[in-house]
C-alpha cells in the first residue's frame, strides 16, 4: 500500500470518514512497509471490519473478503473445482480418452476462485479481509499459515501459484477463541478497543452530519456510563452512531429520562441489558462526569 508515513496514513483515512487513533495508524503503517498481516482483535463493532475498507477505499486497492464462520473449508476459503461444468465437459466428449478428458477438465476454464487464491492472483492492490478468524475451525488456520506465510498456493493439477503482488492482508478476530501462536507469530497485532470520547464524539459527528455537538458529546458520555454497567453486550461504536441518528431523526435537542427511556433500544440490543440500564443509569452523574 502506497503510504509514506504515519500521518499519510492519518490523514488519508481521515478522508474517507475512518478516524483513527495514532496507534493504529502506526500499525497499519508498519504492516503496510513490512509486507505483514495485520490480526485486529477487540469487541465487536469498535471499526475493525471498516479498517480494512477504509484502506481499501483510500488506496483504490480492490476488497477481498474470506467471512470465517464454523464450518468453512478449504473449497470456500482456497479453491474449488467446478464439478457441474466438469461433467458436461466429460459427457460431451464421449469418444475421447479419460486422459485427454481429464486434462482438459482440471484447467483453469474449470477453476472456480474462492477468496485467498482471488487475492494471491490478483495483479492489482488488494486488500485481503479473513473477517472473524476466530469463528473458523482450526484446520483453516493451518491453511492461512501455508497461504498467507509464503503468498503462494499450490494447486495439485496447475502448480503453484505466487502472488505478484503482496495483499494487504487484514484477520480480524473478536477473541472467542483463542488463536494459534503460529498465527500470531505471522502478524503484527492490534488491539481495537473503544475510543477515546473525544475521538468517538469525532466520530459521531463525522458519520451524523447535523447532530448538535453539545447531543454528540451527550451520546457519547451516557454511551460511555452503559459500558461501564455490567451488561451483556456494552454498545459498540456503530450503535453510537445509531443512537446519534435516532435523536437526530426525532429531533430531540438533549438527552433527558425520556429521550433515553424512549430511544434504548437503538444503543441496547438485549431486554435484559435494556432492564438493567433502567434500573442502574445515573443519567446525570452520566452527563455531568468528568471526561477522561
Amino acid at each position: 500500500m502506497p503510504f509514506t508515513s504515519v500521518d499519510d496514513v492519518l490523514r488519508r483515512l481521515g478522508e474517507v470518514g475512518y478516524l483513527a487513533s495514532e496507534a493504529v495508524a502506526t500499525t497499519v503503517y508498519l504492516a503496510s512497509e513490512l509486507g505483514k498481516p495485520l490480526l485486529v482483535e477487540g469487541p465487536a463493532g469498535v471499526g475493525k471490519t471498516d479498517l480494512s475498507r477504509a484502506v481499501a477505499q483510500t488506496c483504490d486497492a480492490r476488497l477481498v473478503r474470506l467471512q470465517c464462520y464454523e464450518g468453512v473449508d478449504e473449497a470456500r476459503a482456497l479453491y474449488e473445482w467446478n464439478h457441474a461444468k466438469q461433467l458436461l465437459r466429460i459427457t460431451a466428449g464421449r469418444d475421447e480418452s479419460w486422459d485427454d478428458a481429464r486434462t482438459d477438465v482440471f484447467s483453469e476454464e474449470f477453476l472456480l476462485e474462492r477468496p485467498l487464491l482471488t487475492a494471491i492472483r490478483g495483479d492489482g492492490p488488494t486488500v485481503l479481509l479473513v473477517d472473524e478468524t476466530d469463528k473458523a475451525d482450526v484446520e483453516i488456520e493451518g491453511l492461512l499459515l501455508e497461504v498467507l506465510g509464503d503468498f503462494q498456493v499450490t494447486v495439485p493439477e496447475l502448480g503453484t501459484i505466487r502472488a505478484t503482488r503482496r495483499p494487504f492482508v487484514v484477520l480480524t478476530s473478536n477473541a472467542t477463541r483463542e488463536l494459534s501462536e503460529a498465527l500470531r507469530r505471522r502478524c503484527l497485532y492490534l488491539h481495537l478497543d473503544f475510543p477515546e470520547p473525544d475521538l468517538e464524539e469525532q466520530i459521531v459527528r463525522l458519520k451524523v452530519p447535523g447532530l448538535e455537538a453539545t447531543l454528540a458529546a451527550s451520546v457519547v458520555r451516557v454511551v460511555g456510563a452503559l459500558r461501564g454497567m455490567p451488561l451483556r453486550k456494552a454498545p459498540s461504536v456503530s450503535e453510537s452512531i445509531d443512537w446519534a441518528r435516532t435523536l437526530l431523526a426525532l429531533g430531540a435537542s438533549q438527552l433527558d429520562a425520556a429521550v433515553v427511556e424512549a430511544t434504548l433500544g437503538a444503543v441496547l440490543k438485549h431486554q435484559d441489558d435494556i432492564v438493567k440500564a433502567r434500573a442502574g443509569l445515573d443519567l446525570d452523574a452520566a452527563l455531568t462526569a468528568p471526561r477522561h
